[in-house]
């Protein structure tokens, strides 16, 4: 009866950390799935890690994420916007539970960005915001994180060269932009690279803020050095051929 009743104390003491240790081993084998650019399977993982340890706000993160990869992989315009939507949803609760982590709040501004893409324009010019606030409240919160100098970079240089006609109606009718420029965005671009120097999306943006900056060379020799590089997340393919037609174009 003792040893019976010992045996009990000890699976009750040990019974609680059974599922965040399986928690554990689902997000290892999620991140495997996502290196290895299974950004499906990577999902019904994480969401399994979230069913054993409920508002862990690195799951939701990492849900997030790979609900924001799997946005390009949808059929059409309403699914896309879909789960770019649910990627929102995920972001804003890592965020809401743990809102001082960088990587948190610049999920939603690559959630923000994404849902950019399918929505009117009044709803663009709200997100558009948003993105800056965002990605600057993250390198508030990290100063050397390099995807929120890479985010910021990107909108300086995408909303700086909006034509004259398009900002004017912004404005008029949407309450307008923030100011934007593209040295400020060629240099938030050069201290990704800079900062981290092994992603070549940063080489690759940097080549394009330099294109729209008119400065073809230093355009050319950004795009050379990331194409060099070898490809390994699921958005560095489709970034190379942007790279690649942008050259061509210059060409």
């Amino acid at each position: 009866m003792r040893a019976a009743l010992a045996s009990l104390v000890l699976a009750l003491a040990v019974a609680p950390g059974l599922p965040a240790a399986e928690a554990d081993t689902l997000m290892l084998a999620a991140e495997k799935a996502e290196a290895g650019q299974e950004s499906a399977q990577a999902l019904k993982l994480l969401q399994q890690a979230d069913q054993l340890r409920p508002n862990d706000p690195r799951i939701l993160q990492k849900i997030a994420r790979q609900y924001s990869d799997l946005v390009v992989d949808q059929p059409d315009d309403e699914a896309k916007r879909r789960y770019a939507q649910t990627a929102l949803d995920y972001a804003q609760r890592a965020v809401d539970l743990d809102p001082r982590n960088p990587v948190n709040v610049l999920s939603l501004a690559v959630c923000h960005g994404k849902l950019a893409l399918y929505s009117d324009t009044r709803t663009k010019v709200r997100y558009s915001r948003l993105i800056r606030e965002e990605a600057e409240r993250a390198l508030a919160l990290d100063p050397n994180y390099a995807w929120a100098h890479h985010v910021l970079g990107r909108w300086h240089c995408e909303v700086a060269s909006l034509g004259g006609t398009s900002k004017f109606f912004a404005g008029l009718l949407y309450g307008g932009l923030p100011d934007a420029s593209l040295q400020e965005g060629i240099r938030q671009l050069r201290l990704a690279t800079e900062l981290e120097p092994s992603e070549l999306n940063h080489f690759l943006e940097l080549g394009c803020a330099y294109a729209a900056a008119r400065q073809p060379e230093l355009a050319k020799a950004q795009w050379a050095h990331g194409l060099a590089m070898p490809s390994r997340g699921k958005h560095d393919e489709p970034a190379k051929q942007r790279a690649r037609e942008a050259l061509a174009r210059l060409d």
